[in-house]
């Protein structure tokens, strides 16, 4: 099972209970934060946070309890989190060797990774600037931060874009793969799986109209969208307002006897079988 984390900014316009100003939205708002099924998109769990939250505030206690959870049913599951720099915290790396997670996850630059990829970041400077040649170039280094339990194997990718160097770092404890495969084949999927589905749920879900005064009526707010449960079981490749338009707000005539309610639906709708699965869903 693979486990996408990620936040969100819900900005606010009102008075509402701890809505507080964001320094890096620069913003005031509401802090969200989604633990989203890394092969089918379906939300795991949404979390609201104060506006001034940290991105990973709350992150290694709930998803403790979220393996905890998951382990109980199925002890021998192999679980892997996927998540961006934000969540690299040492409270995470805690929890990945408690309950023998595999993970990659995103960690941002500073003054000691930047001394380790300097060469190969020169090299592919060099590379492009004489020959006009784009080039991407990975490397696996052993790094640890002050706050960190122990060494943990990171990589880079290094990258001429034509318009400036990209230089992204990553951690991961996954074996198997290369550096490549793991950000290629694995980390990068987290795009489709989280990013969008959070932009879905946002946009179309209208899961970001936290307008009530208590935190807590709008902490209920945001979990109540279960629409995604639908695009789960009826219609996995569509977008949730496909959903709405097509499957929700059909056209039909009503015919009301004593016994019943007839709902009479044109016999060239096209999208007929979907909804006869979507109404008999339990």
């Amino acid at each position: 099972m693979i486990i996408d984390v990620d936040g969100t900014d819900d900005p606010t316009h009102g008075n509402q209970q701890l809505s507080m100003f964001n320094g890096f939205y620069e913003q005031f708002m509401y802090n969200e934060l989604f633990f989203h099924d890394g092969q089918t998109g379906q939300i795991i769990l949404p979390v609201l946070r104060p506006g001034n939250s940290h991105s990973n505030k709350w992150y290694a206690g709930i998803l403790r309890r979220i393996v905890k959870k998951i382990r109980e049913k199925y002890p021998t599951i192999k679980i892997t989190i996927r998540s961006d720099s934000g969540f690299s915290c040492p409270a995470f790396y805690e929890v990945v060797d408690k309950y023998n997670l595999t993970f990659a996850t995103g960690i941002a630059s500073n003054p000691v990774l930047k001394r380790k990829v300097k060469r190969v970041e020169n090299a592919v400077k060099k590379l492009y600037l004489e020959k006009g040649l784009k080039h991407q170039h990975f490397i696996k280094y052993s790094y640890q931060a002050k706050s960190w339990s122990k060494p943990q194997t990171c990589y880079a990718k290094i990258e001429s874009t034509g318009i400036g160097m990209n230089v992204r770092h990553f951690v991961s404890n996954i074996e198997e793969k290369d550096a490549r495969e793991i950000y290629f084949d694995f980390y990068v999927q987290r795009g489709d799986a989280s990013e969008n589905r959070i932009k879905e749920v946002k946009n179309m879900c209208f899961s970001d109209r936290l307008s009530n005064q208590s935190f807590l009526a709008n902490f209920f707010r945001l979990i109540k969208e279960e629409i995604n449960e639908v695009k789960d079981e009826v219609a996995e490749k569509r977008q949730v307002s496909s959903i709405r338009m097509y499957l929700l707000k059909v056209g039909a005539t009503i015919k009301i006897t004593k016994r019943r309610v007839y709902y009479m639906l044109s016999k060239s709708f096209v999208y007929q079988d979907l909804f006869q699965k979507l109404i008999t869903l339990k």
